[in-house]
């Protein structure tokens, strides 16, 4: 399963959000395509800008709220006594998970005598690139383009690189194209 803003979309669409369903609904009517076709290039594609859409409207929100805060004297941010790096304690972990443009994003950290021990994270391209579980089931990238991607010229499989290029990886993308039995037909590197 993917993640990023296909994913937020279907979410929001499946669980009932409204604006979500209202600007996927015009998208789908003003494109002439099922609710079928979001799970397509196309899909992933839409999915950004439709994404974008609904934060606009979002944001007039968050700014609202902020306001509302300023005006009620709740300026805090943030928790002023951990804030000090001095005042946490010799070891400590912590892990930060979010939602970032492209998709799920985690943060593992491990501090030691007040020193990073270690760091660690998993990015949206990470879930998304990655290789066969085990269970043999495919990464997203895989999964996607095991859908019959038809390719006109096995020479400059530009159909190819739209899918894997509609996953906004964060990485230089290269796409080798070969047969049933993995002998290299072309390579087709972008950085």
């Amino acid at each position: 399963m993917e993640v990023g803003p296909l994913a937020r979309m279907l979410v929001g669409y499946a669980s009932g959000r409204e604006d979500v369903q209202e600007v996927v609904n015009e998208a789908l009517g003003r494109l002439e395509v099922p609710v079928g076709a979001l799970f397509s290039t196309l899909g992933r594609t839409a999915a950004r800008g439709l994404e974008t859409r609904l934060a606009v409207h979002w944001m007039q929100e968050f700014y609202d709220s902020l306001i509302d805060n300023i005006r009620g004297g709740r300026l805090s941010t943030f928790t002023r006594e951990r804030w000090e790096p001095s005042t946490w304690p010799a070891t400590a972990e912590g892990v930060g998970l979010s939602e970032a443009p492209r998709g799920a994003l985690a943060h593992w950290i491990r501090i030691k005598d007040r020193v990073i021990d270690n760091y660690q994270l998993v990015v949206p391209s990470t879930w998304n690139a990655s290789p066969r579980d085990a269970e043999g089931t495919p990464g997203a990238y895989e999964a996607a383009l095991m859908d019959n991607t038809p390719v006109v010229d096995p020479e400059l499989p530009l159909e190819i690189l739209r899918v894997v290029h509609s996953f906004d990886p964060c990485m230089a993308c290269a796409v080798h194209v070969t047969d049933p039995e993995r002998s290299e037909i072309t390579r087709i590197q972008i950085v």
